[in-house]
């Protein structure tokens, strides 16, 4: 069961990667990829917060290793992926989940990604430069992912229904 886990993990890192490397626009400092955002939430409700994490830093990391993302992918992308699967593990509800990722990525690792900024470049930022584009980023991503996630529940209900 752990491997069929790392497998599904690494499946959607490299839907994640190659997504993100084809839809994704530059906002300032930051590009914002809904696919991770999208990704970040099927793999926090599917797999668990853990692999969902793990998922959200292997992408960043290939992401960065290729060039088509930034140092600020880590915190936002890890942070939403870990609110988004400890929400959906205590409540099990998906729109808490979307909620989650959106909250965690959008507003906590906009913030953290201040100081970041802060250390990398030398020119004056504010901290109100990410939150508006990850926000945009992770609520595009996580609206598609919970749409998504709802046809695939909607289709096993219906499924077991029969069974």
């Amino acid at each position: 069961m752990v491997l069929k886990k790392w497998l599904y993990t690494a499946m959607l890192m490299a839907i994640s990667f190659v997504g993100s490397s084809f839809i994704s626009v530059p906002i300032g400092f930051a590009k914002i990829a809904p696919v991770q955002h999208l990704v970040n939430l099927v793999s926090a409700v599917m797999l668990g917060p853990g692999y969902a994490v793990a998922q959200a830093f292997g992408t960043s990391a290939l992401r960065n290793i290729f060039g088509t993302g930034t140092v600020f992918a880590f915190p936002g992308s890890m942070i939403g992926a870990l609110c988004a699967g400890v929400i959906y593990n205590y409540t099990k509800k998906l729109w808490l989940a979307t909620v989650g990722e959106m909250v965690g990525t959008g507003i906590l690792g906009a913030l953290i990604c201040y100081p970041i900024a802060r250390l990398f470049f030398t020119q004056q930022m504010t901290m109100w430069v990410f939150i508006p584009s990850f926000f945009l980023s992770s609520l595009i991503g996580a609206l598609i992912g919970y749409i998504i996630l709802r046809k695939i529940e909607t289709r096993l209900t219906l499924t077991n229904r029969f069974l």
